[in-house]
């Protein structure tokens, strides 16, 4: 069982390269945004929810988002591996993920960030905003919303990560398969 958590700011890449890396290692993908999305498009009450914070540019709430990961996990229970794209975002995210892995008799692999620069992003992000139809990727006031949130809640994850050994960083910048290699080559250390 090998349970990696991609992890970045908004626009670094994180839905592109679990794309490549889930069907290279076989793992399921558990995206945040896509459990969110696919709530709010069928209008479910976690949806619901997460939609008011979601317009805001805020985080969703850990025990709306932490509720999301598990009946999407509990969906696959053949799996060999997870691919968790997006959560972990805080500590308390990250001790419940922990928790709820050891009930299955399951550890975090490792950790891998996806950095790059702030300004660089956000193009990308607006870029995106043009064509996904996503609110919080038009408006570059969110989207600097987005990245504070991050720098106050997620940032943290860096440290906790590493004093468990488990954090690496690859750079988010350059080719899709440069990128995908880079990445590879810190999962593979774990085969």
């Amino acid at each position: 069982m090998i349970n990696i958590i991609l992890f970045g700011k908004p626009g670094a890449g994180k839905g592109t390269q679990a794309e490549f890396l889930k069907e290279r290692y076989n793992l399921v993908h558990i995206s945040t945004g896509d459990i969110f999305r696919y709530n709010l498009k069928n209008d479910t009450d976690l949806g619901k929810q997460a939609k008011v914070y979601m317009d805001r540019g805020d985080l969703v709430p850990d025990e709306l988002t932490i509720k999301m990961l598990q009946d999407e996990v509990e969906k696959h229970p053949q799996a060999n591996g997870f691919l968790f794209d997006g959560f972990p975002r805080t500590i308390a995210q990250a001790d419940a993920l922990e928790a709820f892995l050891k009930s299955k008799g399951w550890d975090v692999t490792a950790t891998i960030a996806l950095e790059a620069d702030d300004e660089v992003l956000i193009k990308r992000l607006l870029e995106r905003g043009k064509t996904s139809g996503r609110v919080d990727d038009q408006d570059e006031e969110k989207i600097r919303n987005r990245y504070e949130e991050y720098n106050q809640k997620t940032a943290p994850l860096i440290n906790y990560y590493n004093e468990k050994n488990l954090f690496h960083s690859v750079n988010g910048i350059g080719e899709i398969s440069e990128i995908t290699e880079r990445l590879s080559r810190v999962i593979d250390r774990f085969l």
